[in-house]
Formats: structure tokens, sequence, C-alpha cells
């Protein structure tokens, strides 16, 4: 099983429509199943997530303020897997609650 407690990551691949990108530092924690983050850099001034992790797969909601005063959140659903350089890998469902309708996919990777 994968541990994400004091794994940094930021994003390799980002949605059309999100808004972390590669200068968005992830800090998880993880205790026994409970997944907590905080994130900053890039487009965002503070987020956090919060979730569940079964087995590979991790559940979360998350909220984020953007440094242009926007405030967003929403739902996603993600699988955790190793690169093929020995890093986690964590890929990202999203679905927007703060923009109904919107969802994509990002990918993030250890640092």
């Amino acid at each position: 099983m994968i541990n994400l407690d004091n794994i940094k990551m930021n994003v390799v691949k980002t949605a059309e429509n999100g808004v972390v990108n590669k200068d968005t530092i992830f800090q998880f924690t993880q205790k026994n199943s409970s997944v907590y983050a905080t994130y900053s850099g890039g487009k965002i001034e503070k987020g956090f997530l919060v979730g569940l992790l079964n087995e590979d797969k991790l559940t979360f909601n998350f909220c984020q303020l953007q440094n242009d005063g926007i405030l967003d959140n929403g739902t996603s659903t993600a699988k955790l897997t190793i690169s093929e350089k020995g890093k986690i890998r964590l890929t990202e469902h999203f679905e927007w609650r703060s923009r109904p309708g919107e969802f994509g996919i990002n990918i993030f990777e250890e640092l």
C-alpha cells in the first residue's frame, strides 16, 4: 500500500479547466486511511484537501483560494500508482462544485 505521509507533489499534467500547475506544491499527511494536504503556488494562494485512502484509491474534497480572489471547491477520486521512475503518481478525476458541470483530469507526481 502506498503511503502519502510527508510526500510532496506537483502537477505534471493539468486539465484545460484546471487551476493547479507545476508551480503548485502539495504537502501530504496521512494517518491510517485519512489523508490531508495543503497546497500553494502558481495561481493558488492556499488550498486544502481532505480524504480517505482505500488501498490505491483516494477520494477527497478540496477547497482553494486563488491569487485573483476566486474561491473554488470540488470533489475528486484518484488512483495511486508508482511511475516508471519509482515515484508516486496520483491520477485525479475531479469535479468542480463551484463550477457546476465542469470536470477534468490532473496527474500529480512525487517531487
